[in-house]
């Protein structure tokens, strides 16, 4: 295989990171998005490792590769990468993109807002982008329908003992649960000890539960569980969202944010064109409002700001063994 270049620009929405692949990656031909997904999956997954793993990435690392959309109407289409494979919807890479595109000229640039579609893989996202001074000063994006999808769902996870957990659609599909349920605090328990409450939780649920998406097969699987605080839901709220592989969102997680408001609104706990923020584990907080409810689902927004962190181009030698990347091992590799 010949010596490859990609270039890319490094953002970040909350801490977490966004890297978008600006160049070098093949042009993918899928007739949807979905088949994309699958295309980049099968065919192109050496170089989704070569971005997210090391050296050139780290376990936390996230990625987007912007493709042609397949729906009427949408400027672009994106897919969302991570160490584990391709997820169906990224709310903090949502925001960052919508900052992203305005400044790239893919759309019109117009104060005080800027309107357009983005396709992600669960489905096309009204955005809109706030411009003040030439500057996209915010992002909110409107989700594909939320709901719930169990309540008081019992799982017996291996040391923690029975659960008890809601799942609900944000875009993904999560477990929800305070911490508590797990007989830890969320802001006194170490953090290595939360991750590994959620990721036996959503082990297990995956183990031993079927999801079925009702509009498409690739989208029926739980993404990850996030563990939340006590806090009431007229107050701003804490979570950690697990997802893929245990990895750890920096972010308060934009698809979650609208699982957790489709869940509250489920439960009778809000109504449409409630507000309420919240706060990952970096500190810097999204807001959720319902705007649309539609059956037993409901439509979210979510709003938060993207920032640019560099850009570049990254370089894989034909003769490098690490050239597509690696994970750091649990062990010592044998010699």
């Amino acid at each position: 295989m010949a010596r490859i270049t990609l270039t890319y620009t490094d953002m970040h929405t909350a801490g977490e990171p966004v890297r978008i692949v600006t160049g070098g990656y093949p042009e993918l031909t899928g007739a949807t998005i979905l088949d994309k997904r699958r295309q980049a999956r099968d065919a192109y997954d050496h170089l989704r490792s070569a971005m997210m793993f090391e050296p050139r990435g780290h376990e936390g690392m996230y990625g987007v590769i912007p493709v042609k959309p397949s729906v009427p109407g949408a400027v672009i289409g994106v897919l969302f990468t991570h160490h584990e494979g391709y997820s169906t919807m990224c709310g903090h890479a949502t925001v960052a993109l919508g900052r992203w595109i305005v400044d790239q000229g893919l759309v019109e640039k117009t104060e005080p807002v800027t309107r357009f579609l983005m396709e992600a893989p669960c489905g096309p996202l009204a955005m809109e982008c706030h411009v003040k001074n030439s500057e996209v000063t915010s992002v909110t994006f409107e989700s594909v329908p939320a709901f719930t999808e169990g309540r008081d769902e019992a799982f017996d996870v291996p040391g923690f003992g029975r659960i008890i957990t809601d799942i609900a659609y944000g875009g993904a599909y999560y477990a929800i649960l305070p911490a508590s349920r797990f007989g830890l605090d969320l802001f006194e328990t170490p953090v290595a000890k939360l991750v590994d409450a959620a990721a036996a939780l959503t082990d297990t649920i995956r183990s031993q539960r079927k999801i079925t998406h009702p509009e498409a097969d690739d989208l029926g699987f739980l993404y990850g569980t996030i563990i939340t605080d006590e806090a009431a839901v007229d107050q701003p709220s804490a979570n950690l969202c697990v997802f893929a592989e245990r990895q750890i969102d920096r972010a308060p997680t934009g698809s979650g944010v609208t699982a957790r408001m489709a869940l509250d609104h489920a439960k009778g706990l809000i109504k449409a064109g409630t507000t309420r923020r919240f706060y990952g584990i970096a500190g810097v907080p999204f807001d959720g409002s319902i705007t649309r409810v539609e059956g037993s689902a409901v439509r979210v927004a979510v709003s938060g700001q993207g920032y640019y962190a560099g850009q570049g181009s990254f370089i894989i030698e034909e003769n490098d063994a690490l050239g597509f990347g690696f994970e750091l091992p649990k062990h010592f590799t044998r010699i």
